[in-house]
C-alpha cells in the first residue's frame, strides 16, 4: 500500500503493508495517489504524538545501526538529542549516526528530525526546512498541550 499527503512545500510518501510495517517514508514534491494510514495524517496535522500502530523495517535490523535506530525511535515527542549523545549510548561515533541518519528509510517513523548537531540543526534530506517544520509542529503541539493543563487548573 502506498500513497502522499500534504505537509507544507512537500508531499510525505509512504509505503506500508497490512501488518503496518513501513518500508519507506519520503518527502517528495509530486503527489503519489493512494490513502496514507490515519495515524500520519492525524501525527501531520498536529493532533497525535504517536503513529502506532505504524512501525519502521528498521527496529528489526541487527547491528549498530539497529542500536542507533533504536535509541532514535525512542526519543520522546517534541524532545531532542545530539549525534553525540546517542553515538555515547551506542557506542560508535557522532558520524557513524549522521550517516545512519542519512541512510533511514522511514524518516518521522525513526525521527531523525529530532537528532540534531552539537552546533545547529545538522543535516535533513531533501531538505532542512522539513526538519525545521517538524521539531516546530511538535513543540506547537506541547505548547497547546501546556496551555490546556493550565487552563484546567
Amino acid at each position: 500500500m502506498e500513497g502522499s499527503i500534504k505537509f507544507g512545500l512537500w508531499f510525505v510518501y509512504i509505503r506500508w503493508n497490512s501488518d503496518n510495517l513501513v518500508s519507506r517514508i519520503r518527502f517528495v514534491k509530486t503527489a503519489v495517489s493512494g490513502a496514507v494510514p490515519v495515524s500520519l495524517s492525524k501525527y501531520l496535522a498536529g493532533k497525535v504524538t504517536t503513529l502506532y500502530p505504524l512501525e519502521s523495517i528498521h527496529l528489526r535490523e541487527e547491528g549498530t545501526y539497529g542500536e542507533i535506530y533504536r535509541q532514535v525511535h525512542a526519543i520522546p515527542y517534541g524532545e531532542i538529542k545530539t549525534y553525540k549523545e546517542i553515538a555515547e549510548f551506542v557506542g560508535t561515533a557522532p558520524r557513524v549516526v549522521g550517516l545512519a541518519m542519512k541512510r533511514n528509510l522511514t524518516p518521522i517513523l525513526i525521527p531523525c528530525h529530532r537528532v540534531l548537531s552539537s552546533h545547529g540543526l545538522g543535516g535533513f534530506t531533501p531538505d532542512i526546512s522539513i526538519k525545521e517544520d517538524l521539531l516546530k509542529l511538535e513543540s506547537n503541539f506541547l505548547k497547546k498541550v501546556k496551555i490546556h493543563e493550565q487552563d484546567q487548573v
